[in-house]
């Protein structure tokens, strides 16, 4: 007589994904960008990067498997735990709570949302109440968080988080740098930028190919530029666009007067500008009489 297979048990009140998979069988996703992190401390550094000071709601993107979540709810805060990938979803709303019972206990404020943070409408989340964003990011729409971010600046007084060493420190770089750019100009115009440390790839499952960092941003008081913000933006944006070029070059498309153009700063390179020389850049252009 052949022998039978022995089945695998599974719990029968176990939910399942869209996939098919188990609650307790979170994968990370390549498509979503997903490396989960694996090391408690850097957790707990990262919840620990936000002050709470004059705020308590907080959104968390791309909590995965609760790493990061544990230690947030750990604080005085009603989070906002915020997921593209169903698998998680569920896995936080099911064996998450079952495995983190006391945490929950002592602060039950967790809210769970199946969302693309990118699209999502944060008013119905928020309104007009003042909320910060943490995370470790998927690393492929790290850059359009931050974006997302600076749209809805008004209400966030911070954000920390972890992403691909390079863009973490290209947002934290100043002015002189090969690495300093669009990012740089953008968050550091409304944000005091500070890269706090590097996190190696094997403390992630599955390890990335490249070291992680982690930043804080802190809101600066006053966020009312001296400037056109839109055409600040644009400035930024097509002056780095072109790195290479002197901003004479880059700026073509503005069609500036020739007075203008012999200002001595067209004479430099992005890279060479800083916050305050972009804003000043900008109220030349908006008063040039062409």
């Amino acid at each position: 007589m052949s022998k039978k297979k022995k089945k695998k048990f599974v719990h029968h009140q176990t939910p399942k994904s869209k996939n098919g998979n188990f609650e307790g069988e979170v994968k990370a996703k390549k498509h979503l960008g997903q490396h989960f992190l694996k090391d408690e401390s850097i957790a707990k550094k990262i919840a620990e990067t936000l002050s709470l000071n004059g705020y308590s709601k907080v959104i968390e993107i791309g909590p995965g498997m609760g790493v990061l979540t544990k230690y947030l709810l750990q604080r005085d805060l009603d989070l906002v735990a915020m997921d593209l990938d169903s698998e998680s979803i569920i896995y936080l709303n099911h064996s998450f709570r079952l495995e983190h019972p006391a945490i929950l206990e002592r602060n039950n404020r967790l809210k769970v949302i199946e969302a693309d943070f990118l699209k999502f409408d944060l008013k119905q989340l928020f309104r007009d109440e003042p909320f910060a964003i943490t995370g470790n990011f998927p690393y492929n729409i790290s850059s359009q968080i931050v974006f997302k971010m600076l749209e809805m600046r008004q209400q966030v007084p911070e954000f920390s988080g972890m992403f691909q060493k390079e863009v973490a420190q290209r947002i934290c770089e100043k002015p002189g740098s090969k690495t300093y750019g669009i990012l740089s100009v953008l968050v550091q115009a409304f944000y005091d930028a500070e890269y706090l440390f590097t996190v190696p790839p094997d403390v992630f499952d599955p390890p990335p190919k490249v070291h992680s960092g982690v930043l804080r941003l802190i809101r600066r008081q006053n966020i009312s530029l001296p400037c056109d913000e839109h055409l600040f933006f644009k400035v930024v944006k097509l002056a780095f666009n072109q790195r290479r070029k002197t901003i004479r070059n880059s700026l073509k498309t503005f069609n500036l007067s020739q007075n203008l153009k012999e200002d001595t700063i067209f004479d430099r390179r992005p890279e060479q500008l800083s916050v305050a020389d972009f804003i000043g850049l900008t109220q030349k252009i908006a008063n040039d009489p062409v």
